[in-house]
């Protein structure tokens, strides 16, 4: 069952209307006071984040307004996959987690996920069209010495205004409905969140596909070398367009990068 949700104040990490979404995912810091570990395999250089057999928890769902429609999120098997569920009627929340993940050991983040169908009126290259059918954060943070004057400023602003917890970058990994699979751009609302197509239209609707991303080298082409990964979130988001996603979300792990990805807890 899902849990009751968190709510907080404007944000921007995912970069929505009214600079609420860039924060998005360090909000949920705000949420959740201490690190959540997952457990590693050392051996075998496995990290799993997203097991959702045994429910949503430690993921928390995570409100970016008091006054906005949330989400809905549960978990159930679909086609044979214990899954997270997202169903979004012009609505925006997240489920995240923080985590603290060993880049070096294991800097491939794999995924399932899959979607009703794509959106039809959001567009990536414009601040009224950031929604999404699904989509899938990562929160970096950089290194102080990497970080310029400018960065330093802007990040002090933001926090000011919103707390100490404000990511320095993010990726965002989204099924889009008009860009093609590789297309990068900064947000609409801020160049401190990348967006990344990974799939794109309704090819690959209505059924479980596998998604494999080497985390370290995404992060060093658009931010640093040096980025580490301090949380994740997923979620469907049409509170922009007003229309109706339905998400799934599973098996999200990290291994190292000559490990095949796994389709089932170990």
């Amino acid at each position: 069952m899902p849990h009751p949700p968190h709510r907080v104040g404007p944000n921007w990490l995912a970069s929505a209307r009214r600079m609420r979404r860039w924060p998005l995912i360090a909000s949920v810091g705000l949420c959740i006071p201490a690190w959540v570990s997952a457990a590693q395999d050392t051996a075998t250089a496995l990290q799993w984040v997203g097991q959702f057999d045994a429910g949503l928890a430690p993921w928390t769902e995570v409100l970016i307004k008091p006054d906005l429609p949330r989400n809905i999120f549960s978990t159930r098997q679909w086609d044979g996959v214990a899954a997270a569920e997202v169903v979004s009627r012009a609505s925006m929340s997240l489920l995240a987690r923080s985590v603290r993940v060993d880049l070096v050991a294991t800097p491939v983040l794999c995924w399932q996920w899959r979607i009703d169908a794509a959106l039809r009126q959001s567009d990536i290259k414009k601040k009224a069209g950031d929604d999404y059918a699904a989509r899938l954060y990562v929160s970096l943070a950089l290194p102080d010495s990497e970080k310029s004057f400018g960065l330093r400023a802007k990040l002090s602003m933001a926090r000011a205004l919103w707390g100490p917890q404000i990511p320095d970058a993010a990726i965002n990994y989204v099924w889009d409905n008009r860009q093609p699979v590789g297309f990068e751009s900064p947000n609409a609302y801020t160049d401190r969140a990348m967006m990344v197509v990974l799939r794109s239209g309704d090819t690959d609707a209505k059924r479980w596909v596998w998604e494999r991303r080497n985390v370290v080298q995404d992060a060093a082409r658009l931010f640093s070398p040096l980025a580490s990964v301090v949380q994740l979130a997923v979620t469907a988001d049409t509170d922009n367009t007003g229309e109706t996603a339905r998400a799934g979300f599973a098996n999200i792990h990290f291994v190292g990068a000559e490990q095949p990805c796994q389709a089932q807890p170990p």
